[in-house]
């Protein structure tokens, strides 16, 4: 294998009340010749102690800020969920200010754009409504979910989450983005069912696919491995893809 040219610096984007942790042992399950950077937003994970951003083109601008030099290499975006959400913002942004943009982007258990308006604004139930759908949705120890102390640390951090995803809308009249983009869903996830996540072939020029996998919301979490191997399979052809495009550069 030549590890310059399948070189790729992937940057991961967690959900809702997420971190970086529910993401710490994929790169062993993604090729050595890929750099694997898990960001948290501010206010989780390794960024606790940095006041949290209600507002995705905000949460967009200020980790596109962290990551702007790394952008050396061929660069990739994977979101799950809210991640979803903000590696769409992110991606635009590097568009319209000139930098490079990402070879491929992931996007996962996130309706597609044009669905954004929610009919239940998640982040306005009660206590005890909150802890229902997290429980349904998963991802969430229930640990977090029975224990009070642990809650009321935690349901601040998932609301003002769920307040982001919530009010977002997507920038009207948008162009499709000029990158490979694919996407995942879980089969038996109501909350970001497959036929919801279709509509992303609408974002970009060139879409890979739907990929559809056995379980809920956090399709994943039990094994990531399907995923993995999907993501390097896409990954690949959206390198091999810029190589043969005449009017770019091939990645370096």
């Amino acid at each position: 294998m030549d590890g310059t040219r399948d070189a790729l610096r992937l940057f991961v984007l967690h959900h809702a009340g997420g971190s970086h942790v529910l993401y710490r042992h994929w790169a062993a399950g993604l090729p050595d010749t890929w750099d694997v950077r898990l960001l948290d937003a501010p206010g989780h994970g390794l960024l606790l102690d940095v006041p949290r951003i209600d507002d995705a083109g905000r949460l967009a601008d200020f980790l596109l800020r962290g990551i702007e030099a790394e952008l050396d290499l061929p660069w990739a975006l994977f979101g799950h969920s809210m991640g979803a959400l903000v590696a769409y913002e992110i991606t635009r942004r590097a568009v319209e200010r000139g930098l490079p943009p990402p070879v491929w982007v992931g996007v996962s258990a996130r309706p597609a754009p044009q669905l954004a308006q929610r009919r239940h604004r998640l982040h306005e139930l009660d206590d005890a409504g909150l802890r229902t759908r997290l429980r349904l949705l998963g991802g969430t120890p229930g640990a977090v979910l029975d224990d009070p102390d642990l809650w009321a640390l935690f349901a601040p951090v998932v609301r003002a989450d769920l307040r982001l995803v919530d009010n977002w809308r997507p920038a009207p009249g948008a162009p499709a983005l000029p990158v490979a983009l694919s996407a995942y869903a879980g089969a038996e996830d109501h909350s970001a069912p497959p036929r919801r996540m279709a509509g992303w072939a609408e974002h970009a020029e060139l879409f890979l696919g739907l990929r559809v996998f056995t379980g809920g919301h956090f399709y994943f979490q039990d094994d990531p491995a399907p995923l993995l191997r999907q993501m390097t399979r896409d990954a690949a052809t959206a390198l091999e893809t810029a190589r043969a495009r005449p009017s770019a550069p091939p990645p370096r």
